[in-house]
């Protein structure tokens, strides 16, 4: 073999890699979960006001981490949406703050629409969340726990859907195709009763 025949074959071997990567990828266990939060709500932020003191805030950011966390413990693996990810079950989860500067409260409150991974609609879940705090004082950490008892709250409610619980085990069924994360604000919207 001289060295041409030998460059030839490097580059050929090199080619297959990612080619190998994505059926490993194919072939890997979808996601229990995965999470679509709005990109709205991590390019335009909010406003929390008291009197004299402002707090600006983008929503994204702050619940992705809380929705990975509570529900990564209550479901297992649970995953971010990017691009095409498939998984068991797809969730939207709409986050919504408030705060009362007469009362000195926070308001949360989390929507969480769930869709089977063929993107047959399960159920709205929605947690709600009170804490009492000052604006001024630690702000991130206070909006930070609001959004965790919301969407625990939340959680809370799925774990108690026997109809969530056996599409979480059972997957997508052989018959049916996954549906892409990303096509998760393209699906009708869910007329079932919130919970």
């Amino acid at each position: 073999m001289n060295i041409f025949q030998i460059t030839r074959a490097a580059c050929v071997a090199l080619s297959l890699l990612p080619a190998a990567s994505l059926v490993q990828a194919e072939n890997a266990d979808p996601a229990n979960m995965v999470i679509y939060i709005s990109p709205q709500e991590y390019k335009h932020s909010i406003k929390l006001w008291q009197f004299y003191y402002d707090y600006w805030f983008s929503q994204g950011p702050a619940v992705e981490p809380v929705a990975t966390q509570i529900l990564g413990a209550e479901f297992g693996a649970v995953g971010m949406c990017e691009g095409n990810t498939a998984g068991k079950t797809l969730v939207w989860i709409k986050p919504s703050m408030f705060y009362n500067p007469h009362m000195l409260t926070f308001y949360g409150k989390i929507t969480a629409d769930v869709f089977s991974g063929s993107g047959k609609p399960l159920g709205v879940y929605v947690g709600e969340s009170q804490k009492m705090g000052f604006l001024d004082v630690f702000p991130a950490s206070q909006v930070d726990t609001t959004y965790k008892m919301a969407m625990q709250n939340v959680a809370d409610k799925m774990k108690a859907d026997q109809r969530l619980q056996a599409a979480i085990s059972k997957g997508v069924p052989a018959s049916e195709t996954s549906t892409p994360c990303a096509m998760v604000s393209l699906l009708p919207a869910i007329k079932h009763s919130a919970r």
